[in-house]
């Protein structure tokens, strides 16, 4: 095992749960809500003892993986060698991120995106975004099971910015564009109305539109729209849904 993947078990050792656990949401459920801007594939991680299960047909499709035969260290090995040093650290500051600034046990309430370049079946890599939900903890905090979603997004963007997005669920508030740096002390924290809002104009509603959904003023939404922006470093809408697509949200 390459010393780089065993910094990435080293990492998860510390926080997986000591026992099995059963997730309280039917996969069907899940998978039904996956709604994807490329080429996907997806896999359960049970990080009690690193074993996958529901994996998707399309990991050979795209990564030459036998679904019958791979193993959690196949999908880690196919992470460009030159990206590993972020997904280590990007997995280590989640870590401390909830830890120190959301709450532990507000884990299962996130779904967490970044990206990475990944190899492809014919060896070459393209760019693609990880998005994993915890299903399951257990009663200290330890990590369960983990819906893992890695779609192809290299006809949006070639660039990785390394950076770290949390999408709130069930109403919690959302954190975009995080900086593994250790002096970042901006937290760019959204809303769930903001969220909305950037998922309606995302459909390509206008703010009227968007007023008549929510229930509040076309003046209330030009609001949110500007801080939105402003957030985001957006420069304008199109720039906006490019970035959200690309950190998950849509």
């Amino acid at each position: 095992m390459l010393s780089e993947i065993q910094s990435l078990h080293d990492v998860w050792f510390t926080n997986r749960t000591v026992s099995k656990t059963k997730a309280q949401i039917s996969f069907d459920d899940l998978t039904n809500s996956i709604i994807s801007t490329g080429p996907f594939s997806f896999y359960i991680i049970d990080f009690f003892d690193m074993s996958l299960s529901h994996i998707s047909p399309s990991i050979y499709e795209l990564h030459g993986f036998d679904p019958e035969t791979i193993s959690f260290n196949d999908v880690l090995g196919a992470i460009h060698p030159e990206d590993l040093d972020f997904v280590i650290k990007a997995e280590d500051f989640l870590t401390k991120f909830f830890f120190q600034n959301v709450g532990r046990e507000k884990l299962l309430s996130y779904k967490i995106s970044y990206c990475y370049r990944g190899r492809l079946k014919n060896g070459d890599y393209a760019l693609f975004n990880h998005q994993a939900l915890m299903l399951t903890m257990d009663d200290n905090g330890g990590y369960g099971k983990s819906l893992n979603i890695h779609t192809r997004i290299d006809h949006l963007s070639n660039v990785n910015t390394y950076k770290i997005s949390l999408i709130g669920l069930n109403g919690e508030p959302s954190f975009m564009n995080l900086s593994l740096d250790k002096e970042n002390k901006q937290n760019k924290e959204f809303s769930k109305r903001e969220i909305d809002i950037i998922k309606l104009m995302g459909s390509g509603l206008s703010n009227t539109e968007i007023a008549e959904k929510l229930f509040i003023s076309p003046l209330t939404v030009k609001k949110h729209r500007n801080n939105i922006l402003t957030k985001s470093d957006s420069k304008n809408t199109a720039e906006l849904i490019k970035n959200c697509i690309l950190q998950g949200i849509m």
